[in-house]
Formats: structure tokens, C-alpha cells, sequence
């Protein structure tokens, strides 16, 4: 079996490396290159903490597992660490929190609560602040370094005979053989196309005749956009850390990053703030006084991200065609290495995957679909 990937950031490699695996001979096309879209700016937070929607808790939780299993066996450096998690609430955010831990140990989750002197030593050199009441530890949670992640998935992607090809797809058809059609003219055909363009999907899959009902704006305001900050100076941070004004990641020898939700709103794409503007001096504020030293001031870097956003904020997968499937999801990262496997089975394997029923395109037919929440509360990114 002959399978066009269309997409090479991490659900896209992660698919073909799956099917190669599994025998079939992958061709994956990209525009610009390997993890150059959303994953390359994601906060890479392995959860499945707040998803009230019982369907998709079920998935991520299987998505963590999966990462486990996945870490044993994926050659290259080390790309996803079980760091566990923390949330530190104050008087405001206690009631989010405290909610959410019961919900989650109701479901068998890992999560407990936590004094200051074990908080501090899980977190590293990070201050906790005096207005904290509660510390919640979920230690089956963890994070990925995107840019190794997708390179180790790429690498046994192609060890098992999949190839890798630049060039921009402008439209998709069905039919006795699935066709691609790039921007010069060339074509490829194939038995099956995958289609794993991330936020561009709904673009792509209206331009090829078919419905993936996706949130595209891209303007100041849509929940979309994502500011993240890369922290040039030295952090000493041991594992995800939540707060009520900031979220912080590990780098694992790259950047640390952190998130302020709250700035979200407020951020022009066209216009992305830089050094001097009022967003990186709330984030470098907030840090700083999460630093041993709080006079410190940190040196970021901003990055403006796009989130693949579904239009009810679940994932997609399945057919759109008789050789046309779709994989889009919100939390790539959680569930790349499940849906990588999951999809291979019911592209090359023609099974059915129960796991994925609840998150078939066909769930949007004559619906009224309501808009995702933009993340804003304790625990949320």
C-alpha cells in the first residue's frame, strides 16, 4: 500500500512513521519542513488534566501511556521527559483548582495535594510565592522537547523506508486512486492520503471539496493565538509549573518557555510584540518573581503560535473520502504517539479503532457547532 502523508509536523510524522512501520511505502510532503508550524511553538505539555469532556480525557490518558511506551523504544536523544506536574493556586484560583483534583482523583488520576518544602523540591530553584494556599502534584504528567521529538520520529520514519519531500499541496481528490496536486503542477497518487495539516487543514480540506469545520482566525483576539516565551537565561525548573499569572516548561537544554494566558487576548499577529512592548514586560516581571533572586531580569523571547484548533476543540479523525483520512487535533503532542499508531491501524489495517469513534468528522453533520473556550484558567494552555 502506497500512503501520502500531507504534513510534517509532529501528528503528521508520527502517522507516517506508523505506517512505514507497518509496511507501507510513505511519501510525507510538507511545505516548509519538518515540525516547522505549530509544533515548532507549543508549550508540549503531556495531560490529561483539565478534559471534562469524557471522551477526550479517555484518549489523552491513553495518550500518556502511549508516550511512556513510545520513550523505551524510539531511538535519539531524549526527547520526552515524565517531570511530573505542579499547580500552585492562590486565594482567586484555589476554588478551580481544588475542583479539578477532586474530579480527577473521582477519575483515578494521579494528583495530590503537596506542601511547600516537597513543592520546592520537585520545582527546582523556582520561589514559591507567599499568597500560595494550595500545591496540587500530578506526577504521571510530563513534557516533550518538540524539536527532538519530531527529528528521533522522522529518523525511524525514514530507518523504516518513508521519504520526505518539500513542496505545497493545493488540492486533495478521491476516486480509484487518492491524487495530490502540489503548487508546479505535479502530481502523486496514491492508495490512501492522509491529512495532517494542522490549523491549515480546514483550508485545505474546503479547497479539495470536503467539510473540516476548523477555528481559522487568525486575528487579535482568536483563541487561536498563543504567546509563548523562550528564556535565554540559565532556569533552574525540574518539571511543568503552573501559577496563577504564568505557566513554565523545561527546556532540556534548550529555552525553558512560559505562557501568561491573560496576554493572549491582547496579541496582533501582524504585529507581534517584541523586546520592549507591555506583554514581554509582564512576562519577564512574573518570572522574575518566581526567580531565587527576584531582582533578576530574565532575557525572553517572543514567539507568537497558532494553535490546530477544531471547531468544537476535539480532535478529527477519520475518512472524509473513500481514500481521504483526516488526523487534526488541539494537544498534538499528548496525542501524537497514540494517534500515530491508532490511525496506521485504520489507514493500512482497515480497523476501526474505538478509541476514535467519538472524533469522526461525520460528528459535525447539520450541527450547530459551538466555539471552544479560549484557555485562560489554572492548569489550562
Amino acid at each position: 500500500m502506497k500512503v501520502i502523508v500531507v504534513g510534517a509536523g509532529v501528528l503528521g510524522i508520527s502517522v507516517a512513521r506508523s505506517l512505514a512501520r507497518a509496511g507501507a511505502e510513505v511519501l510525507i510532503l510538507d511545505r516548509t519542513g519538518p515540525g516547522a508550524g505549530t509544533s515548532s511553538t507549543t508549550f508540549a505539555w503531556t495531560n490529561a488534566n483539565r478534559k471534562p469532556d469524557p471522551d477526550y480525557y479517555r484518549i489523552t490518558l491513553a495518550g500518556m501511556a502511549e508516550h511512556r511506551e513510545l520513550a523505551a523504544e524510539l531511538p535519539g536523544e531524549q526527547a520526552y521527559f515524565p517531570s511530573g506536574g505542579l499547580q500552585f493556586a492562590d486565594a482567586e484560583t484555589e476554588p478551580w483548582l481544588t475542583a479539578n483534583v477532586e474530579r480527577l482523583q473521582g477519575l483515578g488520576y494521579p494528583a495530590r495535594w503537596i506542601d511547600r518544602d516537597e513543592a520546592s523540591a520537585l520545582a527546582g530553584g523556582i520561589r514559591i510565592p507567599a499568597r500560595t494556599t494550595v500545591i496540587a502534584h500530578f506526577p504521571a504528567e510530563g513534557y516533550v522537547r518538540p524539536d527532538r521529538f519530531v527529528q528521533n520520529l522522522l529518523a525511524d520514519a525514514v530507518r523504516h523506508g518513508a521519504a520526505l519531500s518539500t513542496g505545497t499541496v493545493v488540492s486533495i481528490s478521491d476516486g480509484h486512486r487518492a491524487r495530490v496536486e502540489l503548487a508546479g503542477g505535479e502530481v502523486h497518487t496514491a492508495d490512501r492520503v492522509v491529512l495532517a495539516t494542522g490549523r491549515w487543514t480546514g483550508e485545505l480540506a474546503a479547497a479539495s471539496g470536503f467539510d473540516v469545520p476548523m477555528v481559522s482566525n487568525v486575528e487579535r483576539g482568536s483563541p487561536v493565538i498563543g504567546l509563548l516565551g523562550y528564556v535565554r537565561s540559565p532556569l533552574d525548573l525540574r518539571c511543568v509549573l503552573h501559577t496563577p499569572g504564568l505557566n513554565l516548561r523545561p527546556g532540556a537544554g534548550a529555552p525553558a518557555v512560559v505562557q501568561a494566558l491573560d496576554v493572549n487576548p491582547g496579541v496582533d499577529p501582524a504585529r507581534p510584540p517584541g523586546p520592549g512592548s507591555d506583554q514581554a514586560a509582564t512576562i519577564a516581571a512574573r518570572l522574575a518573581a518566581l526567580l531565587p533572586d527576584p531582582g533578576e531580569v530574565p532575557e525572553i523571547e517572543l514567539r507568537v503560535g497558532f494553535r490546530s484548533l477544531p471547531a468544537d476543540g476535539n480532535p478529527i479523525t477519520g475518512y472524509l473520502g473513500e481514500r481521504i483520512y483526516c488526523v487534526v487535533s488541539h494537544g498534538g503532542i499528548t496525542l501524537a504517539p497514540l494517534l500515530g499508531r491508532l490511525v496506521a491501524a485504520e489507514v493500512a489495517g482497515d480497523q476501526r479503532e474505538e478509541l476514535l469513534e467519538p472524533f469522526r468528522p461525520g460528528r459535525f453533520a447539520g450541527q450547530a457547532v459551538p466555539a471552544p473556550a479560549r484557555p485562560a484558567k489554572l492548569g489550562e494552555q
